[in-house]
This record gives structure tokens, C-alpha cells and sequence, in this order.
């Protein structure tokens, strides 16, 4: 069903389809329910590269058009670095994309609205060049806070680099009109960064349709019977950020029984490949990125879906992957510190176990408690269900539509 009020609105982001994770997921799937609706919607975007840090085979300097799902799709080269948890290489990275952009910065009209994805601050900063040049009514949508995140994964080692970054982030994206970040704990964060005439949102994630109509098909048959050997699951991106390798490494030293399977791509995936392969321990099984239908089977087979983020890196973002776990019933182990995004969703919604990193060793025995109380996991498994009716997809397109449709025009 069409709207009354048709939009132009033009999003910018870093991922897109065929990219299938976190950003890519969401904003493909926004994109094509608003045009959908009737909106005309225009993408300016990469070209597919992420998580495997590996340009597509057919990525070219020229910009190319394409329509997907009713969306204009405009493609741009990007630099995509071998190491990209080094300072310099991820900067090449960010500025490979303004530039790449810019070529775009006078090709078409006025928008009534811009979004803009950020983390990518290369992306934040072509978004404010546009709005200066057509006066677009600008949307900052973040999904990760740039500076912190670099600093709790690494990139960002030194102190001064740090403040730098910080101001220089809250310098550029304190042009936009509207901000909106995905969980109550963000938003918080946000505040003290933004400018007070900047209106924040929070506008939360949301069980993409492809994944909605996967899970349907499996969530009847979920299995909640105890193991003696739980079965442990990470599938998505393998970064510095999720300390993955850590966490192999810290429950390798135990000797009680349990499955890990690990599924992703990503900048140190290759490195806890190895791990796995050196250790041979017969616990762990590393595999490639899974497709749609292969990710909810495995999350429905699993008995834990597992979720590590690195000490520090709590409060810069909310991993979207937790959404479709409890879609499906299976409770979340969240290796994170006691506050954050996380940490909050998991604990106040009681979806499973929040263990800080420095009692890692301990997820074994937390986990054979929980398998000879049969109930208590029954009802982290119906906790689950509960919460993931907030992450309903109709309500939350409806959500962002009317937001769009009440940002102030600016006046040219």
C-alpha cells in the first residue's frame, strides 16, 4: 500500500545489498520497504566488500547504476585495506570513500531527506558537503560511535589520536538535523556528544523480512532439552572487536565438555582459523559465513548462541545478530563488560548469561547449571520469544517512515 506523502530520499552507506551483514542487512531492507511504500529512494553506496575485507571482482573506479528491489542503487569505488585494524590503512579506507563519493556530490537534485549510516565517518563527512552545497535535511543514523569504537578495538592507540578523534566526530556529525541510534544505552551516550538543537531518535533494529520468513519456518520445532555437551554457536563478523581468538583461547583450558561452532568472515578470521587448526582440539569447528538459510538453522540447532565484545568496546554499539537468536529461542552468553547495549538488552530482558571478560573460564560451569535446570533454560528460552516482538519489522519501517516524513525542511 502506497502512502499519500511521496519522499525523495536519498540514503549513503558504507554496505549494501548483496552485503548481508549488520549495516548492509538493514539498510537494504529499509530501503526497499520505503520504496515500496512509494517513496523514491536513492542509494549511493560501495561496492560489495565486507566481511571478508575483499572488493567484489567487478569493482571499477566508474560509478555504477543499478535498480534493486525499486531502489537506484549508485555504486563507488572504495579502498579496501589487507590490514584493516591499522590506524593509516583504515583512514585510506574512510577517505577513498569521500572522494569516491564526491563524484557523486552534484549529480541529481535537491533530496528532502538525506540518511546517513555512520560509523563510516568518510560517509558522515560527504553527507555534510551535500547538505552545505543543497541544503538536504540530514539524518545521522548510528549504528556504531566511530571514535570509541576505534579505540576499544585498537585502532586508536594513543591518548591525543583519541580526543582528536573525538572532537573531530562530534564536530562533523553535529551538522545534521536528526540523529538516531539503535538502543536506549547509545542514545544515552549520544547525548553527550550532540548539540542540544539536535533532536535524537531511538530507533532500534529489526528482523530483517528474508530472515523473518526463514525463521518462520523453524522457530515450532526449537529444541529445549538439556546436553551434556552444549552446543555453542558465533556466526558474523570476526574482528578486533569481538576478541574472538581470546575467547577461544581462554575456554581451551578447561576441560569440560562443550561445541563451538564458528561461522564468519572478517579482518582476524584467518587468525582464529589457525587457532582452531593448531589446536586441534576437537571442541571447535571453524566454517565459512553462512547463508541466510544456513545462519537460522544453525542458530536453531544451537543451544547458545555466543556473543564477545572486547573490554571497552561495550558502549559504541549493539550487535544486530542478537535479534534474530531470540527470534528463533535460543538464548545468548554475551561476553561483555557489566554495562552497555548488551550487557543491558541481555540482563534486564533475562535472554541469557552476561560473563565479563575476566571470568571467561568460567562459561563451562555456568552452562552445565543451567543444563541440569531444565527450566530455568526453558525460560530464558521464552524470554527470548517475548523480547523479539519489540524488534517487529512493520512497526519499525512505520517508525522511521513518519520520522522522515516530520524532519524539518530546510529552507533553501
Amino acid at each position: 500500500m502506497q502512502t499519500t506523502a511521496r519522499l525523495k530520499v536519498l540514503v549513503i552507506t558504507m554496505m549494501y545489498e548483496p552485503d548481508c551483514v549488520g549495516i548492509a542487512a538493514i539498510a537494504s531492507d529499509m530501503c526497499a520497504a520505503l520504496a515500496e511504500k512509494g517513496h523514491e529512494v536513492t542509494v549511493y553506496t560501495s561496492f560489495p566488500y565486507y566481511p571478508q575485507w575483499k572488493l567484489a571482482e567487478n569493482a571499477t573506479w566508474r560509478i555504477k547504476e543499478e535498480t534493486i528491489q525499486g531502489v537506484r542503487v549508485r555504486r563507488h569505488w572504495i579502498f579496501v585495506p589487507p590490514n584493516p585494524s591499522r590506524i593509516i590503512p583504515r583512514l585510506l579506507h574512510e577517505l577513498s570513500f569521500t572522494l569516491s563519493l564526491l563524484r557523486s556530490l552534484f549529480w541529481g537534485k535537491k533530496q528532502e531527506v538525506v540518511m546517513v549510516f555512520c560509523p563510516l565517518m568518510g560517509a558522515v563527512v560527504f553527507a555534510v558537503l551535500r547538505k552545505l552545497w543543497f541544503r538536504d535535511s540530514l539524518w545521522v543514523n548510528v549504528q556504531d560511535i566511530p571514535a570509541e569504537a576505534a579505540t576499544a578495538s585498537g585502532i586508536l592507540k594513543s591518548g591525543r589520536l583519541t580526543w582528536l578523534a573525538s572532537k573531530v566526530q562530534s564536530l562533523i556529525m553535529n551538522r545534521g538535523d536528526v540523529w538516531s541510534s539503535i538502543s536506549p544505552a547509545m542514545v544515552r551516550q549520544l547525548e553527550r556528544i550532540k548539540s542540544d538543537r539536535i533532536p535524537i531518535h531511538c530507533c532500534p533494529n529489526w528482523l530483517t523480512g528474508s530472515l523473518r520468513d526463514q525463521i518462520g519456518r523453524v522457530r515450532s520445532g526449537k529444541c529445549s532439552e538439556g546436553r551434556a555437551a552444549p552446543r555453542l554457536l558465533y556466526c558474523g563478523t570476526i574482528g578486533k572487536k569481538q576478541g574472538l581468538l581470546e575467547l577461544c583461547q581462554a575456554l581451551s583450558s578447561k576441560e569440560n565438555e562443550f561445541e563451538l561452532a564458528i561461522h564468519g568472515e572478517g579482518s582476524e578470521a584467518r587468525t582464529v582459523q589457525s587457532w582452531v587448526n593448531e589446536s586441534q582440539d576437537t571442541r571447535y569447528n571453524f566454517g565459512s559465513l553462512l547463508s541466510e538459510l544456513g545462519f537460522v538453522d544453525a542458530i536453531h540447532n544451537s543451544d547458545w548462541f555466543v556473543i564477545p565484545q572486547k573490554s571497552g568496546v561495550g558502549s559504541a554499539f549493539f550487535p544486530s545478530k542478537l535479534i534474530p537468536c531470540i527470534s528463533i529461542g535460543t538464548p545468548i552468553i554475551a561476553i561483555t563488560d557489566g554495562v552497555g547495549p548488551l550487557a543491558e538488552e541481555v540482563n534486564e530482558n533475562q535472554l541469557g548469561l552476561v560473563i565479563p571478560w575476566p571470568e571467561v573460564a568460567t562459561i563451562p560451569q555456568r552452562l552445565a547449571e543451567v543444563s541440569n535446570d531444565l527450566a530455568s533454560y526453558k525460560r530464558l528460552q521464552e524470554n527470548c520469544l517475548k523480547r523479539a516482538r519489540v524488534y517487529d519489522r512493520s512497526g519499525a519501517i512505520e517508525r522511521i517512515e513518519s520520522l522522515l516524513l516530520n524532519i524539518p525542511t530546510v529552507e533553501l
